[in-house]
């Protein structure tokens, strides 16, 4: 298997910092990996496509095709699972720097749990018809998807799902709207919250006060607060992360917003305790200038927001900004603040929300780690997080990759999705067993 890839593997390496195969395995979801998969698949789509076949006066041969074809991707996935089983068992041997990967790719990182590729593929195959597409070859969201399937086949099949944490918006509501009572996905979140999972909300939204997040989730809370099957224990296992890391709130029952601040000391990170509130200032003071700065070099119709872990520009007049000019601004934002003294010393978020772009003390990893924490030290392997800010620059959920398995959605709807596959997957497992 290592012969079969290794010519992919040394012309997939671009100029710059890392190498594309470097990327994709250095988290367990993201475009680099996907591109390369995508790549993998482009020759036996090429080979078995057939596109000059017409469907009516060939349907038997393109069936004879597609089985072929589902079988030349079942074994490519199945190459790539080996080769990542394979740098598991050398990490749990305590040997990482002699699996095939690790030689391959000496930069490349952990992995939480197993990802059954090709089970995830045979599973997708069955709703997407990959393999029976002549003219539309294996796309990066048929990938995309796979690699959240087998996500979520690692969890069930092995160790288990404890937490999950959840982006906020365009994740489970859409951009700048709130968690209304009719949200198909607070049903399924009360369903995990039955079986005993505990739900984390990590947002960027950096309120200090529980009344502006129950603007935000109210349809959650309520439903929560208002639901007669769930024990006091199972609404226990409620959270909210404001400010990517930065605020914790707890459901509470009795508070009118459903929600209590917890005070720091009782879920921060032994790493957190040291951050000093001078760095914080002298960070934050540095990001806002660099945000004034490029609001004037790009003439932006924006106005600067400070808060107590964070700093950001938004539109004042309610204009949409183009996306490339909140791209630069992270980009010029992230790469000043990195520069600095105090860049070094703490770790920050610089992203692009929509139609703002923030800076924040920490990040979304800094986050999915406290509530992790506070539940009583659930392990990464235990965690899942759901979010759709992998891709553009400053994407914030892609942090969250070091602190837990991902799964990478591009709507609430594939959020709803995602909950029901996983269902799904935890029946079928169940009834294998």
């Amino acid at each position: 298997m290592t012969t079969r890839y290794r010519v992919e593997f040394a012309s997939a390496r671009p100029a710059g910092k890392f190498s594309l195969f470097q990327r994709a395995f250095n988290a367990q979801t993201n475009r680099s990996q996907i591109e390369w998969i995508k790549g993998l698949l482009a020759v036996p789509f090429v080979l078995h496509s057939q596109p000059t076949a017409v469907y009516q006066e060939h349907s038997e041969n393109l069936v004879a095709v597609a089985a072929d074809t589902h079988q030349r991707y079942a074994e490519i996935f199945r190459d790539v699972e080996k080769l990542i089983d394979d740098h598991i068992d050398h990490e749990r041997n305590a040997a990482p720097g002699k699996s095939k990967l690790k030689l391959l790719v000496p930069t490349a990182g952990s992995f939480f749990s197993r990802l059954p590729i090709e089970d995830a593929f045979k599973y997708q195959d069955t709703k997407r018809m990959i393999s029976r597409r002549r003219f539309v070859a294996p796309s990066f969201n048929d990938i995309r998807l796979i690699l959240n399937t087998a996500q979520l086949l690692g969890l069930v099949r092995g160790p288990g799902l404890d937490l999950v944490t959840f982006d906020g918006d365009v994740t489970l509501y859409d951009d700048g709207a709130c968690l209304t009572p009719d949200n198909p996905a607070i049903p399924r979140i009360i369903r995990l919250l039955h079986q005993g999972v505990r739900i984390g909300i990590v947002t960027a939204a950096g309120y200090t006060e529980g009344a502006k997040y129950y603007e935000r989730l109210k349809g959650l809370l309520d439903a929560v607060h208002d639901s007669p099957s769930l024990t006091p224990a199972q609404k226990d296992g409620l959270v909210v992360m404001g400010g990517e890391s930065n605020f914790l709130f707890r459901f509470d029952s009795a508070s009118p917003h459903r929600l209590t601040y917890v005070p720091r000391p009782e879920w921060l990170l032994d790493e957190m305790k040291a951050w000093k509130q001078e760095d914080i200032t002298e960070l934050l003071d540095i990001a806002e200038s660099s945000l004034r700065a490029c609001a004037s070099n790009l003439n932006l119709p924006v106005a600067v927001l400070r808060k107590d872990r964070a700093v950001g520009v938004y539109p004042y007049d309610r204009s949409k900004i183009h996306r490339e000019q909140l791209e630069e601004t992270v980009l010029v934002v992230q790469n000043t603040v990195e520069r600095s003294v105090v860049g070094t010393r703490l770790p920050f978020c610089a992203f692009n929300g929509g139609n703002d772009v923030f800076v924040d003390i920490g990040d979304k990893s800094w986050g999915v780690r406290a509530c992790q924490r506070y539940f009583g030290g659930i392990e990464r392997s235990h965690t899942l997080h759901v979010g759709d800010q992998f891709l553009s620059a400053g994407a914030n959920d892609f942090k969250a990759r070091l602190a837990s398995t991902t799964a990478w959605i591009a709507s609430p709807s594939e959020t709803v999705q995602l909950l029901d596959e996983l269902e799904e997957l935890q029946k079928a497992e169940k009834n294998r067993s």
